[in-house]
This record gives structure tokens, C-alpha cells and sequence, in this order.
């Protein structure tokens, strides 16, 4: 299940750009070619985040199709199957493009507390001396 160390890696980036804020929220990019599925990675990264920032956090996937072209009738199409077909002719004999990215979306950070001094409410942190 190669959706664990997929997890692992967005979780490096989400706890990078967090900065020790609490995340409420990841979405994620993946190309089809990748072949991650959702529940699994939502299962995977609930369980990688465990004791981190991104710990209860949910995971959005958005799967981004494959670009096909058959060479031999020259149809495109999209597809978010790897192992595809030329959906005009039947044509197995096809070039992909795309399909393969990995992309961190977005972070949704959890409600901030308030700090006397931090006019952004997104961190802990202390009031600055004047």
C-alpha cells in the first residue's frame, strides 16, 4: 500500500508550511498514474499525522486525469485510468502525458486563539515590547 508513503511525504510538507500551527484541513493533487485512492489515503495520513499538527486532520484528494493520444487513429482524451485504451478505436498503442504530479493544494489551519499583541490570530505568538 504505496498510500503510506505518499501520506508521509504530504504530512513533511504540511507540518514544513504549518509551522507549528495546528492543520484542520489538507488537500491534495495526485496524478491518476500514481493510482491512490481515497479511503486509502485518508486512512494512511490519519494515521502518519498521529501526534503531530496535523493530528484529526482531514484529507481531500483531487485526482488529476492522464492525457491520452492514440497513435493510430490521433483521438485525445483524458483518463483517469493508467492502464487505458483509445476510446474511439480500441487502439492499445497510446502515449500518455501528465498524470503523474503530486501537488499540496491547500492547508486549512484550525481556529487560532487570540494573543494579546498578534493582530494575525494564526500563532502563539507573544506580545512584542514597544
Amino acid at each position: 500500500m504505496h498510500e503510506f508513503g505518499i501520506a508521509t511525504s504530504v504530512l513533511d510538507a504540511v507540518e514544513r508550511r504549518a509551522a507549528g500551527r495546528r492543520v484542520a484541513h489538507v488537500r491534495v493533487r495526485a496524478g491518476a498514474l500514481l493510482r491512490i485512492t481515497g479511503p486509502a489515503l485518508d486512512q494512511a495520513f490519519s494515521l502518519v499525522a498521529q501526534g503531530t499538527v496535523a493530528d484529526g486532520a482531514t484529507i481531500d484528494l483531487v485526482v488529476v486525469p492522464v492525457q491520452l493520444t492514440c497513435r493510430t487513429c490521433g483521438r485525445e482524451e483524458d483518463t483517469a485510468d493508467a492502464l487505458a485504451v483509445c476510446g474511439a478505436c480500441g487502439g492499445a498503442d497510446v502515449d500518455l502525458r501528465g498524470g503523474d504530479e503530486l501537488i499540496l493544494e491547500s492547508i486549512q489551519m484550525a481556529e487560532g486563539h487570540h494573543v494579546p499583541g498578534n493582530p494575525r490570530r494564526d500563532r502563539g505568538d507573544p506580545a512584542r515590547p514597544r
